[in-house]
Formats: C-alpha cells, sequence, structure tokens
C-alpha cells in the first residue's frame, strides 16, 4: 500500500465532509479554475467579489469556503509535489472518504491539466530574486596618508538581480580583496561540481 499524501486531519475531514455536499455541476469547474492559478506565488485563485459568488453558488459560510479553498489547493499541490498518477490520486482521495463524483472531478481535471501545471512549477525559480547580468572591475589602491607603498586590490562584483513580479533590475555590488575572492571562486568551484554531477 502506497504511503499516504493527505493525512486525515480534523480540518481535512471537515474539509471533505464540506466538498462531499457541494454541487457537483458546478465542482470541476472550481477545481479547474484553482489548478489553473496554483503556480502563481502572489494571486489568490478569486478575488474578494468572485468568494462572494462562490459562497453564494455553493451556499457555503465564508470561513466554509476558505477552508474548502485552502484544502483544495493544498491537494493539487500535493498532486503537483508528488507529479502523482491518476490512479494513485483516485486512491489517495478515496483513502480521505472523499465521495466518488468529487474524487473523478479531481482525477479528471488532474489528468487534463496536471502535466500542465507540474511543468510550469519547474520553471518557476524558488528564490525571489533571479540573477540576470554580471559585471566586474578591479580597483588598485596605490598608497594611502600613513604608507606611501601599498598594493591593495579589489576587485567589485556587479549583480544584476530582478524579482519574478518586475522586470526592473537592481544592481548589487560585492568588493573582494584577493583572499575573499579566491574564497568565492572556491566555493563556486564546488557549485559547478556539485551541478556536473548531477547533470
Amino acid at each position: 500500500m502506497a504511503t499516504a499524501i493527505f493525512k486525515e486531519t480534523a480540518s481535512i475531514k471537515q474539509a471533505v465532509s464540506i466538498i462531499n455536499d457541494m454541487d457537483p455541476g458546478k465542482f470541476p469547474r472550481l477545481l479547474s479554475r484553482i489548478l489553473q492559478k496554483l503556480h502563481l506565488k502572489a494571486e489568490q485563485s478569486f478575488n474578494e467579489e468572485e468568494e462572494e459568488k462562490l459562497q453564494a453558488a455553493f451556499s457555503l459560510e465564508k470561513q466554509s469556503l476558505k477552508l474548502v479553498l485552502e484544502t483544495i489547493s493544498f491537494i493539487l499541490e500535493q498532486a503537483v509535489y508528488h507529479n502523482i498518477k491518476s490512479s494513485v490520486f483516485r486512491q489517495q482521495l478515496e483513502n480521505i472518504h472523499l465521495e466518488q463524483s468529487k474524487t473523478e472531478a479531481f482525477v479528471s481535471v488532474w489528468e487534463n491539466a496536471g502535466q500542465e501545471t507540474v511543468d510550469k512549477f519547474r520553471q518557476r525559480t524558488l528564490t525571489p530574486k533571479k540573477l540576470e547580468t554580471t559585471a566586474w572591475q578591479l580597483n588598485l589602491q596605490m598608497a594611502q596618508s600613513t604608507q606611501a607603498k601599498m598594493k591593495s586590490p579589489q576587485a567589485v562584483l556587479e549583480l544584476g538581480v530582478s524579482t519574478e513580479d518586475t522586470k526592473n533590475l537592481e544592481k548589487i555590488f560585492v568588493e573582494f580583496n584577493h583572499q575573499e575572492l579566491l574564497e568565492f571562486y572556491n566555493k563556486l568551484e564546488t557549485i559547478q561540481a556539485q551541478l556536473d554531477s548531477l547533470t
């Protein structure tokens, strides 16, 4: 028997009970919408006005609707994370006592758009900032008021980073002396070797 992906917690039991009572005709559209927007970190599946319409359409209180939306999102996120097969997904949903029609709706939506959603998640970056550009310069300090003959090389690395939400580049400047630059280079070599071993 496969390991349970969804644990039957009190909140999942409560959400399943509400989902089982929801209109089976409208439920698949709700699932499709949530799955379409699942990969967007900063965006909710529904705005406030749409949530009010959903409350009316499914005859749910605000808290119940919130619980249902969070639970559906959690179930679909777990399906994406595990890149779950339809047959396993069906079994996992039956294990938490989801009604047959709702289980079939989940599986159908997953078969139609699951792989596309998994691909969208793979393209998404894990960190909020992404390196876009790099530049460097070398500064050489030749003297100071206390020392006439002095060579102090400093490397300045300019990193242009952007966030997923905006395309504006933020420039970060990092200054290294010889020893710091050597340590940084060695760390990059270690990272590169680890990446090479994975491919």
